[in-house]
Protein backbone atom coordinates (compact mmCIF):
# COMPACT_ATOMS: atom_id res chain seq x y z
CA UNK A 1 0.00 0.00 0.00
CA UNK A 2 1.49 3.23 -1.05
CA UNK A 3 2.04 5.23 2.30
CA UNK A 4 1.43 9.33 1.83
CA UNK A 5 2.39 12.59 4.38
CA UNK A 6 1.63 15.63 4.26
CA UNK A 7 3.89 18.72 5.39
CA UNK A 8 3.76 22.00 6.04
CA UNK A 9 6.13 24.33 6.51
CA UNK A 10 5.71 27.93 7.97
CA UNK A 11 8.33 30.66 7.16
CA UNK A 12 8.11 33.90 9.61
CA UNK A 13 10.73 35.90 7.52
CA UNK A 14 13.10 37.33 9.28
CA UNK A 15 11.98 36.06 12.84
CA UNK A 16 15.53 35.08 14.14
CA UNK A 17 17.14 38.25 16.15
CA UNK A 18 19.45 38.89 18.68
CA UNK A 19 18.70 39.61 22.36
CA UNK A 20 17.15 43.64 22.61
CA UNK A 21 17.10 45.57 25.70
CA UNK A 22 13.56 47.16 24.81
CA UNK A 23 12.71 42.88 25.58
CA UNK A 24 14.49 42.86 28.85
CA UNK A 25 17.78 41.40 27.10
CA UNK A 26 15.75 38.69 25.39
CA UNK A 27 14.92 37.88 21.67
CA UNK A 28 11.18 38.54 19.82
CA UNK A 29 11.17 34.91 19.84
CA UNK A 30 11.95 34.76 23.66
CA UNK A 31 9.62 37.25 24.27
CA UNK A 32 6.78 36.04 22.31
CA UNK A 33 4.05 33.81 23.93
CA UNK A 34 3.99 31.05 20.96
CA UNK A 35 2.46 28.14 22.73
CA UNK A 36 2.12 26.34 19.53
CA UNK A 37 5.39 26.88 18.21
CA UNK A 38 6.97 25.66 21.38
CA UNK A 39 4.52 22.59 21.01
CA UNK A 40 5.91 21.96 17.60
CA UNK A 41 9.62 21.96 19.45
CA UNK A 42 8.42 19.75 22.86
CA UNK A 43 6.37 17.18 20.27
CA UNK A 44 10.04 17.25 18.06
CA UNK A 45 13.14 18.69 17.83
CA UNK A 46 14.46 22.03 17.17
CA UNK A 47 17.89 22.94 15.46
CA UNK A 48 19.86 25.56 13.16
CA UNK A 49 20.07 25.98 9.45
CA UNK A 50 22.70 28.32 7.56
CA UNK A 51 20.67 29.00 4.61
CA UNK A 52 22.69 31.52 3.58
CA UNK A 53 26.53 30.98 2.28
CA UNK A 54 29.19 33.48 3.29
CA UNK A 55 29.68 34.33 0.02
CA UNK A 56 26.08 35.61 -0.95
CA UNK A 57 24.04 38.92 0.32
CA UNK A 58 21.63 37.39 3.38
CA UNK A 59 18.73 38.26 1.79
CA UNK A 60 15.30 36.40 1.01
CA UNK A 61 16.10 35.03 -2.57
CA UNK A 62 18.92 33.26 -1.41
CA UNK A 63 17.98 31.96 2.13
CA UNK A 64 14.48 30.93 0.45
CA UNK A 65 16.22 28.83 -2.24
CA UNK A 66 17.95 27.19 0.81
CA UNK A 67 15.16 26.38 2.58
CA UNK A 68 13.14 24.58 0.18
CA UNK A 69 16.23 22.59 -0.46
CA UNK A 70 18.31 24.30 -3.70
CA UNK A 71 22.00 24.96 -3.48
CA UNK A 72 21.62 28.74 -3.80
CA UNK A 73 25.42 28.39 -4.81
CA UNK A 74 24.65 26.01 -8.09
CA UNK A 75 20.79 27.83 -8.98
CA UNK A 76 20.89 31.48 -7.91
CA UNK A 77 21.09 33.96 -10.25
CA UNK A 78 19.54 36.89 -8.80
CA UNK A 79 16.56 38.42 -6.58
CA UNK A 80 14.37 40.13 -9.36
CA UNK A 81 13.82 36.87 -11.98
CA UNK A 82 12.28 35.24 -8.85
CA UNK A 83 10.01 37.95 -8.24
CA UNK A 84 9.59 38.13 -12.33
CA UNK A 85 8.53 34.57 -12.40
CA UNK A 86 5.34 35.34 -9.88
CA UNK A 87 3.98 38.27 -12.37
CA UNK A 88 4.43 36.11 -15.25
CA UNK A 89 6.84 38.08 -16.72
CA UNK A 90 8.89 35.72 -19.24
CA UNK A 91 12.74 36.90 -19.42
CA UNK A 92 14.72 35.63 -22.69
CA UNK A 93 18.00 34.25 -22.70
CA UNK A 94 19.86 37.56 -23.24
CA UNK A 95 17.48 39.55 -20.58
CA UNK A 96 17.66 40.71 -16.91
CA UNK A 97 15.10 41.23 -14.64
CA UNK A 98 15.99 43.97 -12.07
CA UNK A 99 14.27 44.70 -8.91
CA UNK A 100 12.82 48.50 -8.55
CA UNK A 101 11.67 50.00 -5.76
CA UNK A 102 9.87 53.00 -5.34
CA UNK A 103 11.59 54.60 -2.42
CA UNK A 104 11.34 58.14 -0.43
CA UNK A 105 15.18 59.72 -0.31
CA UNK A 106 14.14 63.32 -0.12
CA UNK A 107 17.58 64.48 1.55
CA UNK A 108 20.13 61.93 -0.03
CA UNK A 109 19.34 59.53 2.80
CA UNK A 110 17.61 56.51 2.59
CA UNK A 111 14.77 57.19 4.85
CA UNK A 112 12.37 55.37 3.51
CA UNK A 113 12.61 51.89 1.18
CA UNK A 114 8.59 51.28 1.16
CA UNK A 115 7.67 54.93 0.22
CA UNK A 116 6.03 55.06 3.39
CA UNK A 117 4.08 51.67 2.65
CA UNK A 118 3.12 53.03 -0.74
CA UNK A 119 -0.61 51.00 -1.78
CA UNK A 120 -0.61 48.74 -4.74
CA UNK A 121 -3.03 51.22 -6.46
CA UNK A 122 -0.73 53.89 -6.25
CA UNK A 123 2.44 52.34 -6.94
CA UNK A 124 0.72 51.46 -9.98
CA UNK A 125 -0.38 54.44 -11.52
CA UNK A 126 3.34 55.51 -10.66
CA UNK A 127 5.57 52.40 -12.71
CA UNK A 128 2.80 53.20 -15.13
CA UNK A 129 4.33 57.18 -15.33
CA UNK A 130 7.69 55.71 -15.64
CA UNK A 131 6.73 53.40 -18.61
CA UNK A 132 5.09 55.83 -20.78
CA UNK A 133 8.01 57.45 -20.07
CA UNK A 134 10.94 55.32 -19.90
CA UNK A 135 9.49 52.28 -21.40
CA UNK A 136 11.03 51.49 -24.97
CA UNK A 137 13.75 53.78 -24.10
CA UNK A 138 17.50 52.05 -25.81
CA UNK A 139 19.46 51.44 -23.28
CA UNK A 140 23.14 49.56 -23.10
CA UNK A 141 22.06 47.84 -26.42
CA UNK A 142 18.79 46.44 -25.01
CA UNK A 143 15.07 47.88 -24.18
CA UNK A 144 13.70 48.36 -21.02
CA UNK A 145 9.98 47.51 -19.53
CA UNK A 146 8.78 48.81 -16.30
CA UNK A 147 6.53 46.09 -14.76
CA UNK A 148 4.36 46.91 -11.83
CA UNK A 149 4.30 44.36 -8.77
CA UNK A 150 2.84 44.83 -5.53
CA UNK A 151 3.11 47.94 -2.89
CA UNK A 152 6.51 49.11 -3.13
CA UNK A 153 8.08 46.07 -4.98
CA UNK A 154 8.36 46.38 -8.65
CA UNK A 155 10.38 44.85 -11.65
CA UNK A 156 12.25 46.66 -14.79
CA UNK A 157 13.09 44.28 -17.54
CA UNK A 158 16.43 44.74 -19.54
CA UNK A 159 15.59 42.92 -23.28
CA UNK A 160 19.14 42.60 -24.63
CA UNK A 161 20.23 41.95 -28.22
CA UNK A 162 22.64 39.78 -27.01
CA UNK A 163 24.94 38.38 -23.77
CA UNK A 164 26.31 42.38 -23.35
CA UNK A 165 24.78 44.16 -20.93
CA UNK A 166 26.98 44.85 -17.77
CA UNK A 167 24.55 43.74 -15.32
CA UNK A 168 26.70 40.49 -14.45
CA UNK A 169 29.99 42.16 -13.46
CA UNK A 170 27.79 44.77 -11.48
CA UNK A 171 26.78 45.06 -8.16
CA UNK A 172 24.04 46.34 -6.47
CA UNK A 173 23.00 47.24 -2.94
CA UNK A 174 19.58 46.14 -1.11
CA UNK A 175 17.86 49.70 -0.02
CA UNK A 176 16.13 47.96 3.50
CA UNK A 177 19.76 47.38 4.01
CA UNK A 178 20.65 50.84 4.30
CA UNK A 179 18.37 52.72 6.38
CA UNK A 180 18.78 56.10 7.33
CA UNK A 181 22.26 56.13 4.93
CA UNK A 182 23.36 58.55 2.48
CA UNK A 183 22.72 56.97 -0.88
CA UNK A 184 25.45 57.84 -2.72
CA UNK A 185 27.35 55.51 -0.95
CA UNK A 186 25.36 52.63 -1.53
CA UNK A 187 25.15 53.11 -5.66
CA UNK A 188 25.56 50.61 -8.07
CA UNK A 189 29.03 49.58 -9.02
CA UNK A 190 30.82 48.53 -12.26
CA UNK A 191 29.99 48.47 -16.12
CA UNK A 192 26.01 49.06 -15.53
CA UNK A 193 26.35 51.59 -12.93
CA UNK A 194 26.09 54.45 -15.23
CA UNK A 195 23.02 53.87 -17.11
CA UNK A 196 21.37 52.25 -13.59
CA UNK A 197 22.26 55.42 -12.23
CA UNK A 198 20.91 57.60 -15.12
CA UNK A 199 17.65 55.99 -15.02
CA UNK A 200 17.26 56.12 -10.97
CA UNK A 201 17.74 60.02 -11.54
CA UNK A 202 15.60 60.38 -14.34
CA UNK A 203 12.68 58.63 -12.17
CA UNK A 204 12.68 61.75 -10.00
CA UNK A 205 11.28 64.46 -11.97
CA UNK A 206 8.60 62.18 -13.53
CA UNK A 207 7.65 60.74 -9.62
CA UNK A 208 7.19 64.13 -8.26
CA UNK A 209 5.33 65.37 -11.45
CA UNK A 210 2.37 62.61 -10.62
CA UNK A 211 -1.07 63.20 -9.07
CA UNK A 212 -0.26 59.91 -6.79
CA UNK A 213 2.27 61.89 -4.95
CA UNK A 214 1.12 65.68 -4.85
CA UNK A 215 -1.74 63.63 -3.09
CA UNK A 216 0.16 61.84 -0.80
CA UNK A 217 2.16 64.76 0.59
CA UNK A 218 -0.84 67.08 1.08
CA UNK A 219 -2.12 64.53 3.42
CA UNK A 220 0.94 63.91 5.17
CA UNK A 221 2.06 60.83 3.72
CA UNK A 222 5.95 60.13 2.29
CA UNK A 223 5.89 60.15 -1.77
CA UNK A 224 7.68 58.09 -3.41
CA UNK A 225 10.33 60.22 -4.44
CA UNK A 226 12.73 58.02 -7.35
CA UNK A 227 13.39 54.20 -7.85
CA UNK A 228 16.36 52.33 -7.03
CA UNK A 229 17.74 49.69 -9.25
CA UNK A 230 19.07 46.39 -7.67
CA UNK A 231 18.91 42.33 -7.28
CA UNK A 232 19.40 42.09 -11.18
CA UNK A 233 19.37 38.72 -12.21
CA UNK A 234 18.68 36.38 -15.32
CA UNK A 235 15.93 33.50 -15.54
CA UNK A 236 17.30 30.47 -13.27
CA UNK A 237 16.82 26.90 -14.26
CA UNK A 238 15.43 24.93 -11.27
CA UNK A 239 14.52 21.24 -10.82
CA UNK A 240 10.74 21.30 -10.26
CA UNK A 241 10.53 20.20 -6.67
CA UNK A 242 7.68 17.10 -7.60
CA UNK A 243 10.62 16.09 -10.23
CA UNK A 244 13.61 16.33 -7.30
CA UNK A 245 11.71 15.47 -3.94
CA UNK A 246 8.51 14.16 -4.76
CA UNK A 247 5.80 16.33 -2.98
CA UNK A 248 3.34 18.29 -4.93
CA UNK A 249 3.57 21.52 -3.38
CA UNK A 250 1.33 24.79 -3.04
CA UNK A 251 2.89 28.47 -2.02
CA UNK A 252 0.86 31.02 0.46
CA UNK A 253 2.66 34.46 0.43
CA UNK A 254 2.00 38.22 0.01
CA UNK A 255 5.45 38.45 -1.49
CA UNK A 256 6.73 38.42 -5.47
CA UNK A 257 9.55 36.75 -4.49
CA UNK A 258 8.66 34.20 -2.45
CA UNK A 259 5.66 33.61 -4.90
CA UNK A 260 8.15 33.37 -7.88
CA UNK A 261 10.43 30.50 -6.11
CA UNK A 262 7.31 28.61 -5.58
CA UNK A 263 6.01 28.99 -9.27
CA UNK A 264 9.37 28.40 -10.58
CA UNK A 265 9.72 24.81 -8.55
CA UNK A 266 6.15 23.90 -10.05
CA UNK A 267 4.27 24.68 -6.75
CA UNK A 268 0.64 26.18 -7.26
CA UNK A 269 0.13 29.49 -6.10
CA UNK A 270 -2.86 30.29 -3.39
CA UNK A 271 -3.31 33.99 -3.07
CA UNK A 272 -5.17 34.80 0.22
CA UNK A 273 -7.69 37.76 0.70
CA UNK A 274 -6.37 40.27 2.92
CA UNK A 275 -2.38 39.11 2.45
CA UNK A 276 -0.32 42.46 2.05
CA UNK A 277 3.02 41.38 3.22
CA UNK A 278 3.06 43.79 6.11
CA UNK A 279 2.09 43.52 9.86
CA UNK A 280 -1.43 44.40 8.96
CA UNK A 281 -1.44 40.93 6.95
CA UNK A 282 -4.65 38.58 7.46
CA UNK A 283 -2.96 36.22 9.44
CA UNK A 284 -6.17 34.23 10.24
CA UNK A 285 -7.14 34.35 6.30
CA UNK A 286 -3.30 32.52 5.64
CA UNK A 287 -4.15 29.52 8.11
CA UNK A 288 -7.74 28.96 6.85
CA UNK A 289 -6.04 28.14 3.53
CA UNK A 290 -3.36 26.59 4.12
CA UNK A 291 -5.12 24.15 6.71
CA UNK A 292 -8.21 23.71 2.96
CA UNK A 293 -4.85 23.60 0.65
CA UNK A 294 -3.54 20.45 2.95
CA UNK A 295 -6.89 18.65 1.41
CA UNK A 296 -4.98 18.73 -2.07
CA UNK A 297 -1.67 19.03 -1.88
CA UNK A 298 1.01 16.86 -0.43
CA UNK A 299 3.16 20.08 0.74
CA UNK A 300 1.58 23.65 1.58
CA UNK A 301 4.17 26.06 2.21
CA UNK A 302 3.04 29.52 4.00
CA UNK A 303 5.58 32.69 4.17
CA UNK A 304 4.75 35.68 6.46
CA UNK A 305 7.03 38.57 6.23
CA UNK A 306 5.59 40.32 9.12
CA UNK A 307 8.30 39.70 11.60
CA UNK A 308 10.96 41.43 8.65
CA UNK A 309 9.15 44.40 8.29
CA UNK A 310 9.03 45.21 12.00
CA UNK A 311 12.82 44.84 11.99
CA UNK A 312 13.15 46.68 9.35
CA UNK A 313 11.22 49.46 11.29
CA UNK A 314 12.87 48.82 14.50
CA UNK A 315 9.80 47.85 16.13
CA UNK A 316 10.56 45.09 18.84
CA UNK A 317 7.12 44.70 20.32
CA UNK A 318 5.48 44.99 16.73
CA UNK A 319 7.88 41.87 15.99
CA UNK A 320 6.77 40.43 19.24
CA UNK A 321 3.15 40.74 17.67
CA UNK A 322 3.46 39.25 14.44
CA UNK A 323 5.13 36.35 15.81
CA UNK A 324 2.42 35.86 18.44
CA UNK A 325 0.04 36.45 15.60
CA UNK A 326 1.23 33.80 13.32
CA UNK A 327 1.45 31.51 16.32
CA UNK A 328 -2.08 31.98 16.88
CA UNK A 329 -3.61 32.09 13.80
CA UNK A 330 -1.39 30.11 11.45
CA UNK A 331 0.99 26.93 13.48
CA UNK A 332 -1.85 26.50 15.69
CA UNK A 333 -4.48 25.42 13.28
CA UNK A 334 -1.86 23.41 11.65
CA UNK A 335 -0.88 21.79 14.34
CA UNK A 336 -4.59 20.71 14.87
CA UNK A 337 -5.46 20.12 11.02
CA UNK A 338 -2.10 17.60 10.26
CA UNK A 339 -2.87 14.54 12.72
CA UNK A 340 -6.55 13.82 10.44
CA UNK A 341 -4.64 13.48 7.63
CA UNK A 342 -2.48 10.24 9.23
CA UNK A 343 1.40 10.70 8.44
CA UNK A 344 2.27 14.08 8.39
CA UNK A 345 5.62 16.29 9.68
CA UNK A 346 5.62 20.40 9.96
CA UNK A 347 8.36 22.92 9.91
CA UNK A 348 8.89 26.01 11.24
CA UNK A 349 11.58 27.99 10.28
CA UNK A 350 12.58 31.48 9.25
CA UNK A 351 14.72 31.86 5.90
CA UNK A 352 17.40 34.42 7.66
CA UNK A 353 18.03 36.48 10.12
CA UNK A 354 16.96 39.90 10.35
CA UNK A 355 18.00 42.33 13.85
CA UNK A 356 16.27 44.96 15.25
CA UNK A 357 19.81 46.45 16.13
CA UNK A 358 21.00 47.07 12.39
CA UNK A 359 17.35 46.89 10.87
CA UNK A 360 18.63 44.81 8.06
CA UNK A 361 19.14 41.13 6.96
CA UNK A 362 22.45 39.38 8.62
CA UNK A 363 24.29 36.19 8.08
CA UNK A 364 24.27 33.01 10.78
CA UNK A 365 22.26 30.13 11.25
CA UNK A 366 18.54 29.85 12.06
CA UNK A 367 16.43 28.17 14.26
CA UNK A 368 13.97 25.55 13.33
CA UNK A 369 11.49 23.46 15.13
CA UNK A 370 10.03 20.41 12.88
CA UNK A 371 8.00 17.66 14.73
CA UNK A 372 5.42 14.87 13.11
CA UNK A 373 5.76 11.56 12.07
CA UNK A 374 9.36 9.25 12.44
CA UNK A 375 10.38 12.21 14.38
CA UNK A 376 11.70 11.18 17.44
CA UNK A 377 11.36 14.19 20.08
CA UNK A 378 14.25 15.92 21.90
CA UNK A 379 14.68 17.90 24.98
CA UNK A 380 13.65 20.64 23.56
CA UNK A 381 10.53 22.70 25.68
CA UNK A 382 10.53 26.13 23.62
CA UNK A 383 11.40 27.36 20.19
CA UNK A 384 13.93 30.16 20.37
CA UNK A 385 17.15 30.99 19.31
CA UNK A 386 18.58 29.81 22.57
CA UNK A 387 16.87 26.88 23.09
CA UNK A 388 18.02 26.05 19.17
CA UNK A 389 21.52 27.11 19.83
CA UNK A 390 21.83 24.18 22.33
CA UNK A 391 20.54 21.32 20.51
CA UNK A 392 22.91 19.24 18.20
CA UNK A 393 21.18 18.88 15.42
CA UNK A 394 22.86 21.38 12.80
CA UNK A 395 21.99 21.70 8.93
CA UNK A 396 25.35 23.49 7.16
CA UNK A 397 24.32 24.39 4.60
CA UNK A 398 21.15 24.77 5.30
CA UNK A 399 19.79 23.25 1.76
CA UNK A 400 20.29 19.93 3.31
CA UNK A 401 17.27 20.15 5.96
CA UNK A 402 14.66 19.74 3.09
CA UNK A 403 15.41 16.08 2.40
CA UNK A 404 16.05 15.68 5.96
CA UNK A 405 12.50 16.87 6.79
CA UNK A 406 11.04 14.91 4.21
CA UNK A 407 11.98 11.82 5.20
CA UNK A 408 14.59 11.01 2.59
CA UNK A 409 17.69 11.86 4.66
CA UNK A 410 18.57 10.51 8.06
CA UNK A 411 19.79 14.17 10.20
CA UNK A 412 23.52 15.08 10.57
CA UNK A 413 25.64 13.48 13.21
CA UNK A 414 25.68 16.02 16.38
Amino acid sequence: MLVTMKYAIVIPDGCADEPVAELGGRTPLQAARTPHMDRVAQLGVVGLADNVPATLTPASDVATLSLFGYDPLEVYTGRAPLEAAAMGIHLGPHDWAIRCNLVYVPDGHMRDFTAGHISTAEARELIQALQASLGGREVAGGVIEFHAGVQYRHILVWRGRGPESGLEQTRTQPPHDIPDRPVADYLPIGPARDWLVELMEASKPILAAQAVNQRRRETGHKPATQIWLWGQGQAPRLTPFAERYGPRGAIISAVDLVRGVGVLLGWHRIDVPGATGYLDTNYANKGKYAVEALGQFDLVCVHIEAPDEASHEGRAEAKVEALERIDEHIVGPLLEALPHYGYHRLLVEPDHRTTLHTRAHAHGPVPFAACGTGIQPDAATSYDELTAAAAPLRFQPGHTLMPWFLGLHRPPSA
